[in-house]
């Protein structure tokens, strides 16, 4: 099933870890975007409201009490593999993981139950994903994003947002930004989203936002080489001038090797008829050339158009 039948401004949300500080500090943010939140989850707080938000012990007493289809965990790295276990569990298919700092193997474990099960694990370290006026599944500050049809797809949510900003500024809105996270092992990856939006009829073009060290970006461009995609792909790799052998802010962002590096990331997305930039707002004047025409649509009927 492609994840963006799911993902509807219908969708109901359940935010494990919502009485924590950070999970609390989102629910008057996830509300404000539209987001449909119903649940929390935080074991010993059944009963309590968070912002109006009904908590319970576990997802599967969330299941019962509200019936939720998407999770969003905020909970420590200590507590994410058994939250996203009860997620599991609970028949959740779409889960976006925000935790950062998971050990890479736990990561691992989770990434390769989770394709078993057949569920989309967003995540680790990641934003989350926003569809502008619909949903949004994540910590990015909505108010910088714009209904419209261009996707943004990143390893990083600062760069998403930054990007979407200036996009937004030229009125030109954004069907779905997703962050898939910044550690080298994430669960949903560029090429799978990519699938997502091929028939997708909200998405008009794809933009992929790329920075140094892992494989994301190489994958891409053997992607687009081995099949004609129907949508235009614009690109930006950030990192040009790291060292090599020095992480750089995220866990993957790390030169590990000739084909890690910014120069020959961008050498081949351009191979493979990808538009790449050199700077962010050398992107959005690209995107504005092609597509400064289309306006954001309305945001009341997604169902409309997504491909089931």
């Amino acid at each position: 099933m492609n994840p963006l039948s799911l993902i509807t401004s219908e969708a109901t949300l359940v935010l494990q870890g919502i009485t924590g500080r950070q999970g609390a500090s989102q629910v008057q943010r996830l509300l404000g975007s539209g987001t449909r939140l119903i649940a929390g989850v935080a074991p010993g707080h059944a009963g309590e409201f968070v912002d109006g938000v009904p908590v319970f012990d576990t997802v599967a007493d969330a299941m019962v009490g509200t019936n939720p289809q998407i999770a969003m965990i905020l909970v420590p790295p200590s507590s994410a593999p058994s939250a996203v276990h009860e997620a599991f569990e609970a028949g959740i298919k779409v889960i976006v993981l925000i935790t950062e700092h998971i050990a890479t193997q736990t990561t691992l474990d989770l990434v390769e139950e989770a394709k078993e099960r057949d569920i989309h694990l967003i995540g680790p370290n990641t934003a989350g994903l926003i569809l502008p006026g619909r949903i949004k599944i994540g910590i990015m500050a909505h108010e910088m994003y714009l209904p419209g049809r261009i996707a943004l797809l990143s390893r990083s949510g600062t760069l998403m947002s930054e990007v979407a900003h200036q996009l937004t500024q030229r009125g030109i809105g954004q069907s779905i930004c997703l962050d898939i996270g910044g550690d080298l092992i994430v669960g949903v990856e560029f090429v799978e989203v990519l699938e997502w939006l091929r028939e997708d009829q909200m998405t008009e073009a794809v933009v992929v936002l790329g920075e140094i060290g892992g494989q994301q970006e190489e994958e891409v461009a053997a992607y687009l080489n081995s099949g004609r995609y129907p949508k235009p792909v614009y690109g930006l790799i950030v990192g040009h001038h790291a060292p090599q052998g020095k992480r750089m802010g995220h866990a993957g962002a790390l030169v590990d090797g000739i084909a890690a590096t910014a120069a020959v990331k961008t050498q081949r997305l351009a191979q493979a008829g990808v538009s790449v930039a050199g700077f962010v707002d050398e992107l959005a004047r690209l995107i504005g050339r092609d597509f400064g025409d289309i306006a954001p649509d309305s945001v009341n009927d997604d169902n409309r158009s997504r491909t089931q």
